[in-house]
């Protein structure tokens, strides 16, 4: 599955889930984004499971790579 990669950590805030949707609505189907963040991007997930029908929430996974870095994979359908 190809995978594309958004490090959001040195994107301020207000603008992070903006770039974020534009890259997963970007993507073709059986696609992924990896987001790079300082921290558990949950409210994100559930943004996306709430708003965004392409957006495979059984297959999203996120790994903690220290305490200010987590790799958060977002599926499209």
């Amino acid at each position: 599955m190809p995978t594309t990669t958004l490090d959001v950590r040195e994107i301020p805030p207000p603008q992070r889930h903006p770039k974020i949707h534009a890259a997963f609505e970007a993507l073709d189907a059986g696609e992924s984004l990896t987001i790079i963040n300082d921290h558990d991007p949950k409210p994100l997930f559930y943004e996306m499971q709430a708003e965004v029908d392409a957006f495979d929430a059984e297959n999203y996974a996120v790994e903690q790579r220290n305490d200010n870095e987590f790799a958060a994979t977002f599926p499209k359908q």
